[in-house]
């Protein structure tokens, strides 16, 4: 279980870190938000995904062995 908390932790953090520092144009396109030739960034997803991280490492840091 911890080790899944940890990975999800991650996997959230790096999706924080893309949704805020690429625009919308330039996110994959299976990620909520991509709209082609858009410039518009998408703080409010990354913040939730950076919380997320936050909460899954919680989470990780909380479980017992």
């Amino acid at each position: 279980m911890r080790k899944f908390a940890y990975v999800l932790a991650a996997a959230c953090a790096v999706l924080g870190v893309v949704y805020l520092t690429i625009p919308g144009g330039g996110l994959p396109e299976f990620l909520p938000g991509y709209d082609e030739g858009s410039t518009h960034v998408h703080t409010t997803h990354g913040v939730f995904a950076l919380a997320g991280a936050i909460v899954f490492l919680l989470i990780g840091l909380s479980a017992r062995r």
